[in-house]
């Protein structure tokens, strides 16, 4: 390792900022298991009977070899019937997904309009792509409107793409999906939804907020396994010409080992629990309602309205100092900080799940209002 690695590690170290992989310990508030689904017995159950009859464990090479299997389509012909549209692409997770769709799809001469706080695949994606990048202010359609319009003025010709995410993952509010479809409809442009964090646990059978847009033809939406779905992987719901055009120009597709088949069978049963049983997402529902009011009245904390909560902190020693405070409690909270958001908006993430009952949810609050109270004097 070179001198200028250490110091930059001596940097990040002296704002507060070096990361660590850290072992699970306590009450879990910081995984994107909203429904609990990762460990449950229905999951345990499913893996077992495809193991049983012979699904394997691995794909042993890329879709475009080998490594396609009956278990991958069958989850893309279901995945595509459940969330209603035409065709779905199943990647080896979100984010390479995520990066997939942004490096391959729009081309040289296009634009891409994207949220500030989208997240980093996008990103990823957008710097691996010939089209051009700009920005539009956090949930504003006419933001988003305003730099079509400009691009279009200065003589812009290509196809315009709008990148979004359906519920952030920092702050956990929600995008204007209906007035952003309007500004796609009025732009002939394409709107991409990342649904990470909506998969699950929002709309009929848990198909997300953008079910309702689900099927156009303008529409591409990002549903992640690993979250809500409690399993691996994303599926790509798009239009069968551009899951025809991913096959043949997504690298992150054509060169990667295919998902493993297992994980594909597994998914599937996630998708059934899911669809078929209303109940988890009806308890988490009440959970939320419960810790927002809970949290507004113990900490002054505004409630996000969902199952993501920022508590921000603003520094980032003040951050970490107040997650470690909390995991000496006994509960698994983590400290966000720049460059994940803003500088200046270091926060704590809290995630309610059903890993958490609501009296667990109340001794939280109680611990954070003290610690905080602490951290201040």
């Amino acid at each position: 390792m070179s001198a200028s690695h250490d110091r930059a590690l001596d940097a990040l170290a002296r704002r507060g900022r070096l990361r660590t992989l850290e072992a699970r310990r306590g009450v879990d508030f910081a995984s994107n298991d909203y429904l609990g689904l990762a460990a449950c017995t229905e999951l345990r159950t499913a893996v077992e009977a495809a193991l049983a009859r012979g699904v394997s464990i691995g794909a042993g090479g890329s879709r475009l070899l080998r490594g396609n299997h009956g278990e991958h389509e069958a989850l893309e012909d279901e995945a595509a019937r459940h969330f209603g549209a035409e065709s779905a692409l199943y990647f080896g997770g979100g984010f390479i997904a995520n990066t997939a769709i942004f490096s391959t799809l729009p081309q040289r001469g296009d634009l891409i309009v994207y949220d500030e706080w989208i997240h980093a695949s996008a990103h990823d994606g957008m710097r691996l792509s010939k089209a051009e990048a700009r920005p539009a202010r956090h949930n504003d359609a006419a933001s988003v409107d305003d730099v079509i319009t400009a691009w279009r003025g200065a003589g812009g010709v290509g196809q315009a793409w709008i990148a979004v995410e359906s519920l952030y993952s920092m702050d956990g509010d929600r995008a204007p999906l209906d007035e952003l479809k309007q500004v796609a409809d009025r732009h002939d442009a394409m709107l991409v939804i990342d649904e990470a964090h909506a998969t699950g646990v929002y709309g009929e059978a848990g198909r997300g907020l953008a079910a309702h847009l689900e099927g156009r033809a303008n529409v591409i939406s990002l549903h992640t396994c690993g979250k809500a779905l409690g399993v691996m992987g994303g599926l790509v719901l798009a239009p069968k010409p551009i899951r025809t055009f991913l096959i043949n120009r997504a690298r992150a597709f054509i060169y990667a080992t295919a998902p493993s088949p297992l994980m594909a069978a597994a998914v599937r049963a996630a998708l059934h629990i899911v669809r078929s049983d209303d109940t988890r997402r009806a308890q988490l529902e009440t959970l939320v309602s419960a810790t927002g009011r809970e949290l507004q009245a113990k900490t002054g904390i505004t409630p996000s309205g969902s199952q993501i909560q920022p508590i921000i902190v603003g520094s980032d020693t003040a951050a970490v100092a107040l997650a470690a405070m909390l995991k000496h409690q006994g509960f698994d909270i983590r400290a966000i900080r720049p460059p994940t958001v803003p500088e200046g908006t270091a926060r704590l993430r809290l995630t309610i799940t059903l890993n958490a009952d609501r009296q667990i949810v109340s001794d939280l609050i109680d611990a954070l209002a003290k610690a905080r109270a602490e951290l201040v004097a």
